[in-house]
């Protein structure tokens, strides 16, 4: 025979706070601590700073090599160019001379 007096469980009003709380917290600590999280996003901004460094210096290296080219093409070879390279390749030079290499 059903009655209709149940006992009133007090674990049931937690329940939803309790999961709410749990979501909250996993979701906020991967949020900061994650893969794509706040400190992830703070290294990512570090490495892309490391990057356009070096990025800007091999251009830079670039354009002296480029630089370097053209004097030596076009048919304008000029001759100091050609007798520095020649010198630096072959390492010679003369008893009268200071040689500074870069």
């Amino acid at each position: 025979m059903w009655t209709k007096h149940h006992k009133r469980r007090h674990w049931g009003r937690l329940i939803t706070p309790i999961l709410t709380i749990a979501f909250c917290s996993y979701f906020g600590y991967h949020s900061i601590h994650g893969e794509l999280g706040l400190n992830a996003t703070k290294e990512f901004e570090r490495r892309r700073i490391e990057r356009e460094a070096e990025l800007a210096q091999l251009v830079k290296t670039r354009e002296d090599l480029e630089r370097q080219v053209s004097l030596m093409s076009d048919g304008s070879l000029e001759k100091d160019m050609l007798d520095e390279k020649a010198r630096y390749s072959f390492n010679v030079s003369r008893a009268d001379e200071i040689v500074i290499f870069k």
